[in-house]
């Protein structure tokens, strides 16, 4: 995968990229929402994948939330990487405090975390906590469109990621965030009106770490168990939805805001706090099922992960010279294929990683990856054809058959929109149909959600398109897009319906977003 800017979330918390430790046999665990592949023992796996399961149903009954089952390339995919160190080298980065990281994208979420370590006592090891933290992120959005606050994001996922897997099967949600207790005692304090207004937070940070995920739980916390302060959490949320800021929400509902913060000092001292607890039979978790990798894939496992995170021009370059080194000693391996597609087409080799995704497909006609190169490559190359229309049609040949494999895989359906776009025609009926539908299946992709709202405004569709921004400009994490949509939500509302936009002067809203998804800025370390 070419590197662009992504939606990067850090908990807290240039080496060669190619070396792995060696450990256990490398697996693919599957469950309803999940993907893992972790080279640990296959029971730990699986132990893993269920209890991730149970968090998905916890989460659901305690929000009162459904999720409808994620398409198979819809689920999120957690890389296992290893320890600090190698995940370090993965993430190329050099931060020595980062614990997991997770990117949502359609059709290929996923998360990097260090080893697994599933604990006797149930208490989720720190990296998993991280995921927690991201997955409960991933959830929210997910099951609702509209951004919460960034203190109430924060906080909910700070809220749900300290659950604890009993050894009876039952799950406790909403523990006391151990993980928070240093920034909480010791880290400069953040206040009520300070979570509540993100620009006096913005303007009184200084350069130490504070104290604002520790507080964003501690007032999730107290507005879901305080007593007094039942039913203000749903109220204050919904005043939100309703159009009022956060902070003038938090007045109309909570009222004197220094008063909270008073019992929310006292909370805080508390020796006990309340919890649910949700025992197993109401945790439905559904099948995990397990497949060894094959030696070939396994040791392509290295090159998947870099490829899969992201990369440049330049490590694109190094990541290929050792795909190609793997796949001529595996010469049988379909997955070993498929991932040499991917590290050909990031260095720019169009013509080999269509070669080598048609050899992933001879050996094993479901490789998803490999349709999805196969269409990535064929799409480039037909930005330069004579023939454009012939170029890409031939192109959504790939995609097409991956649509036949997996009805609801979001990419063939951008692409198909793509085809019309990217060539200068209009957009047919279905192909606007399909990117809407693409970006229902995958609700937390926010660039295409943004293409989405522009398509609509080009349509004359003004309310709708309205509708489809206004998530995106609200969402705290949100960067530059955030800015954008806000900037295009001011321009439609001055625009009568029924009139696209590009009709009326306003030069190139429509097609100033790049047609492949663009992804918000990098928020701050978390």
């Amino acid at each position: 995968m070419v590197f662009r800017v992504l939606t990067l979330f850090t908990l807290m918390v240039s080496a060669t990229v190619f070396a792995q430790p060696a450990k256990a046999a490398w697996y693919e665990a599957q469950s309803d929402h999940f993907v893992i592949y972790a080279d640990d023992r296959d029971s730990d796996i699986v132990k893993f994948a269920q209890n991730l399961e149970r968090y998905h149903r916890a989460m659901e009954l305690v929000t009162g939330r459904t999720v409808p089952p994620p398409t198979p390339s819809n689920r999120v995919t957690i890389y296992v990487v290893g320890n600090q160190r190698d995940l370090r080298r993965v993430l190329d980065t050099d931060s020595r405090t980062i614990a997991g990281v997770y990117f949502p994208r359609a059709g290929a979420s996923t998360a990097f975390v260090q080893d697994i370590r599933n604990t006797s006592s149930g208490t989720p090891d720190f990296s998993t906590i991280v995921l927690m933290h991201e997955y409960a992120h991933h959830f929210l959005w997910s099951s609702s469109r509209y951004a919460m606050p960034r203190w109430m994001s924060e906080g909910a996922a700070e809220f749900f990621a300290s659950a604890l897997f009993n050894r009876d099967g039952s799950v406790s949600v909403g523990l006391p965030a151990r993980h928070r207790g240093g920034e909480l005692y010791n880290a400069e304090p953040v206040s009520v009106q300070e979570l509540l207004d993100p620009e006096l937070y913005k303007e009184n940070r200084g350069r130490r770490y504070d104290a604002f995920y520790g507080r964003s739980w501690l007032l999730y916390h107290y507005l879901t168990f305080g007593e007094g302060r039942r039913g203000q959490l749903s109220a204050y949320w919904d005043t939100v939805r309703q159009g009022k800021s956060s902070y003038d929400a938090g007045t109309a509902v909570f009222g004197d805001l220094d008063a909270l913060e008073d019992e929310l000092d006292d909370y805080l001292a508390e020796r006990k706090l309340s919890n649910y607890t949700i025992k197993g039979e109401h945790l439905p978790i559904g099948e995990v099922t397990l497949r060894a990798l094959p030696k070939g894939e396994a040791e392509m496992m290295a090159v998947r992960m870099v490829s899969q995170r992201g990369v440049d021009r330049e490590r694109a370059l190094e990541l290929v010279e050792k795909a190609r080194e793997i796949a001529a000693d595996y010469p049988g391996d379909a997955g070993v294929y498929a991932a040499l597609a991917e590290a050909e087409y990031d260095a720019g080799n169009d013509e080999a990683a269509i070669a080598a995704a048609d050899a992933a497909l001879t050996l094993d006609p479901s490789r998803v990856n490999a349709y999805v190169q196969k269409g990535y490559a064929l799409f480039r190359m037909a930005g330069d054809a004579e023939d454009p229309e012939a170029a890409y049609r031939a192109a959504m040949a790939p995609l097409a058959a991956l649509n036949a494999l997996e009805n609801d895989h979001p990419i063939p359906l951008i692409y198909y929109y793509r085809s019309f776009v990217e060539r200068g025609a209009e957009p047919s009926e279905d192909a606007r149909a399909a990117l809407e539908n693409a970006a229902l299946l995958a609700p937390f992709d926010q660039g295409l959600w943004m293409q989405v709202g522009l398509m609509q405004a080009g349509e004359g569709k003004i309310a709708l398109a309205q509708d489809s921004l206004r998530p995106l400009a609200a969402n705290p994490h949100g960067g530059s897009l955030a800015d954008r949509a806000q900037r295009y939500i001011a321009i439609l509302s001055d625009l009568p319906e029924g009139e696209p936009v590009h009709s009326l002067g306003l030069g190139n809203i429509v097609t100033e977003v790049e047609i492949e998804p663009v992804e918000p800025d990098d928020p701050d370390a978390e």
